[in-house]
This record gives structure tokens, sequence and C-alpha cells, in this order.
């Protein structure tokens, strides 16, 4: 049996095959352009590499009410050339086999919590901070999912009192979590990438201030065993310490939790957890 995998992001696609081991054979990205472009490239990698069940992870936000119209579609994202794109349906076109399809950050946290940090723990959150920010929830194995999947990268959170004067980024509400703390936000205050400014930057402690925050909250209503972030603007490795010094502070012995240096933490597959845990869904999808 082979297994294929598209870990559709806001900024490239990336699409593996695997055995049914899930160990990888083959894999390609290419760049997130428009649909007519980029949706090409992954009809012409399925051809010539056959699978039996893919598992898809996409940019969002999507559709994954099955009893919904527009099931399967990237609804209002604000790559306007994606905008209610009916992405399953156009794999479904093309390959007439079963898949699996879920969100972006969705098919990382399974990955993490099949073969990474999440290992042996029932209710895994797993984050992504990077060009956006999203988070995926399992909960005794299941994703958490109500009419739609969660966004909680769009959550509110209070101003630190050192940023008064940002007004975040999101095209959609300015200073929510994404708008405050996704890679465009650090472009916009700085002029550069975060991996170019440096680690003792007082903005880092800004930074660890919004994430602390959002962990807070996601404590407070989720109680996970584990909060677990990926994304290029966490592999500033200063920001955990940071983080898990400002979460401690913030919940001021409020509820319990688990020893912090094991509560939050780094993604332990990398930029790897999408693709393994798409493929681990394809599967799933075959059962």
């Amino acid at each position: 049996m082979k297994l294929g995998a598209i870990e559709a992001g806001g900024t490239k696609f990336v699409c593996a095959v695997s055995d049914e081991n899930i160990n990888v054979e083959d894999r390609a990205q290419f760049p997130t352009t428009t649909p007519a472009e980029t949706m090409a490239q992954v009809f012409a990698y399925f051809e010539q590499h056959p699978v039996d069940a893919i598992g898809i992870g996409s940019f969002g936000p999507v559709s994954l009410n099955q009893d919904a119209d527009n099931y399967g579609f990237i609804t209002n994202t604000p790559k306007l050339a994606w905008k209610n794109y009916d992405f399953l349906g156009a794999m479904k076109a093309h390959f007439d086999i079963p898949y699996y399809f879920t969100t972006d950050v969705n098919v990382a946290a399974y990955g993490e919590y099949q073969a990474g940090a999440g290992r042996g723990k029932k209710n895994i959150l797993y984050w992504t901070v990077g060009t956006g920010v999203g988070a995926g929830y399992i909960q005794n194995g299941e994703f958490l999912q109500g009419y739609s999947h969660p966004e909680m990268g769009h959550i509110l959170l209070r101003h630190d009192p050192r940023d008064l004067g940002f007004e975040g980024v999101c095209p959609y509400h300015g200073d929510c979590f994404e708008g405050l703390a996704a890679g465009p936000s650090i472009e916009k205050r700085f002029g550069k990438k975060g991996n170019e400014l440096d680690p003792s930057n007082e903005f880092w402690e800004i930074e660890a201030n919004y994430i602390a925050q959002a962990c807070v909250n996601a404590t407070l209503i989720l109680r996970p065993d584990i909060i677990i972030f990926g994304g290029g603007v966490m592999k500033q490795s200063q920001l955990f310490p940071q983080i898990q010094t400002e979460f401690v502070k913030q919940m001021a012995d409020y509820v319990d939790f688990p020893e912090i240096s094991n509560y939050i933490v780094h993604v332990e597959l990398g930029d790897d957890a999408g693709i393994t845990g798409a493929l681990m869904l394809a599967k799933k999808a075959t059962e």
C-alpha cells in the first residue's frame, strides 16, 4: 500500500509518498501561488507517484463540516486567489481514492501526537507561530471540532505595555494573536525577519508575553497535557524559557499544570510534523 500526503501551507505545498509504515519514499515542494498553477503540480506529482489514499492538511480557514455544501473548501482566507476554492473536490475529480481532509495544524498535531513530543499523552495542543498562527487540539485521540475547526490563532490578547503603538497586521482583527506575534508582525515592526533579529532584543520578551497569554487562555479552557510549538518564529530557542517564566507569572498559581519545562515545549519532529501526520491520516482513511 502506498500513502500520499499534502501539506498545503500559505507559502509552499509539500507532497510526499510513503509505504504503509510511514517510511517516506519521495517528496517534493513547490510555491503556493494560484490554484491553477499550484494544483497542476500537485496533480502531476500524484500521477507520477500513484497512491491508495491521501491525507491533506491545508491552510485555512477550511470547511470541515461534512454536512455543509462547502465541505472540503478553503473558505475566507486572506490568500484571495484561494478564497472559496474546492480543494477536496478538485482532488477527488482527479483521483478516486480515500482522503482525510483537515487543517495544516491538525496534521502537524497528529504527527506530534503519534510520533513526536505528544507520544503517550491523551490531550495535546499543537500551536504553530510562523507566517500565521494556528492550533490543533487532540482530545482522547480525536480532533477538537465543533461547527468547524478552532481558529486559536485569532484569539484576542492584551497589548504588552511596551508595544502599545503597534496596531497588528491581521487583515481581519488587527491585534489578535496572529496580528501581534506572527512572522509578518516582526517584519512590520523591524523591517526584517525574526531570524535576523538579535536574540537579546527586548522584543523577544514582548513576543514571549503574547505567547504566554495564549498558553494561559488555552490552559484555562482546554487543560491539555502538553502544549507543543512549531513554526519558524519558534525556532528562536531563547523564547521557551521566557514563555515558561511569563506563563507561570500570569497563571499566578490559579490552576495546576504539568512541570513547566515539560509542558510548553518545542516540536520534536521539526518541519516533518505535518507530512508525518498527513501520511498517518491517509492510512487512517483506508481503515
